[in-house]
């Protein structure tokens, strides 16, 4: 990532939340146009879960999309570099009380993949110690800034993928609420195909699995960002009853699930720009080539 552009996301976080706001809404309407590649996986995306959509509709959708998305990378400065005190004004935390009924119990956060995610678990943390996994970034720098962000308050424990589920299972044990991020496409590999918006869709068995190995209540936990000044609202949801089940399909299903009911309430929010449908069942032709 250019240094200009972290220069700018440190300088922005200055900047009144409605004009910052307005600052990321600016750069992602341009976003649309120069990032022919996003766009393109954008659009591939919402026609194939809403091919009822009227094609002018789906195309306000995208560049909502890239607008919603570009403001909160911008505001990660904000996360960032910020105090406590103005990220708890920005980010309104709702419904910590189911995590601190669990006293200490077991607990899986299951944090689908909307553009206030990095603002629901950077809020948490300033109330309790967190773990998660993290992808390694192609910037070192970014990915060293990231990182920072994510273990500024408390004792985060954050998790490689490439330390793979061990370090998750004792991360749960030890007693630390597990974010979960359910729904990106890795691959075939501890993956089954469940819908999502109809679309068969290769998705991750871990909430089933991880629940079902330590015990774990499965909170489900959503951002939604708002207009303007308006921040972010990170919503943590009451434990799932009856979760795990002993089918992990219909675990795996009930998760997409949930994850199309947050989508149908903010559909610009969700990270369109992931190829989500990457990997076909067998046969199938490819939808991004």
């Amino acid at each position: 990532m250019s240094r200009l552009v972290i220069a700018l996301m440190w300088l922005a976080r200055f900047l009144p939340l409605g004009l910052l706001a307005a600052l990321g809404n600016a750069a992602g309407a341009a976003g649309f146009w120069l990032i022919p590649e996003r766009r393109r996986v954008a659009r591939v995306n919402l026609a194939r879960c809403f091919p009822g959509m009227e094609p002018v509709a789906r195309e306000r959708l995208a560049r909502a999309h890239f607008r919603a998305f570009a403001r909160g990378f911008l505001e990660h400065g904000l996360l960032w570099w910020s105090s406590p005190g103005r990220i708890a004004r920005t980010v309104r935390l709702e419904g910590l009380e189911h995590l601190r009924a669990l006293r200490g119990q077991p607990a899986i956060l299951l944090m689908p993949h909307f553009v206030g995610l990095d603002a629901a678990v950077t809020r948490l943390s300033c109330e309790v110690d967190v773990a998660g996994i993290y992808a390694r970034q192609k910037d070192p720098l970014y990915e060293r800034l990231l990182a920072r962000g994510r273990n500024r308050f408390g004792r985060t424990r954050l998790i490689s993928r490439q330390d793979g589920v061990r370090a998750a299972l004792r991360a749960i044990r030890d007693g630390y609420p597990f974010c979960y991020l359910p729904d990106l496409d890795f691959g075939p590999r501890d993956s089954i195909f469940v819908p999502f918006f109809g679309v068969q869709a290769a998705t991750v068995t871990g909430a089933s699995r991880l629940a079902r190995l330590t015990g774990a209540k499965v909170l489900p936990f959503v951002a939604r960002m708002l207009p303007g000044s308006g921040g972010y609202v990170a919503t943590i949801h009451a434990p799932w009853a009856d979760f795990p089940s002993d089918d992990v399909a219909a675990d795996t299903r009930r998760v997409n699930a949930f994850i199309e009911r947050r989508v149908l309430e903010m559909p610009e929010q969700y990270f369109w720009l992931h190829k989500r449908f990457k990997t076909r069942p067998p046969g199938e032709a490819r939808f991004y080539d």
